[in-house]
């Protein structure tokens, strides 16, 4: 089941897909160890195909959100 975002949320990574994809103008794949599992990241903006730009500490990176939920504050 897919999640609706907002802009702005912060994110946390649940499962690594097999690859990534930067979120530059000239997308590259990525192998997922460039991100770490359980690292938090802030939804930049929706994409196409239900992907998400989420700017983590070393980068943005698309990634479906079957990836991703939401943190809530405690």
């Amino acid at each position: 089941m897919s999640q609706v975002f907002s802009i702005g949320d912060r994110v946390r990574l649940v499962s690594l897909p097999p690859f990534v994809k930067t979120a530059d103008p000239m997308p590259m794949l990525r192998p997922p160890t460039v991100l770490e599992l359980g690292e938090e990241g802030i939804v930049m903006d929706r994409r196409p195909g239900n992907y998400w730009s989420i700017r983590f500490a070393n980068g943005t990176y698309l990634l479906d959100s079957q990836y991703l939920e939401v943190v809530t504050p405690s």
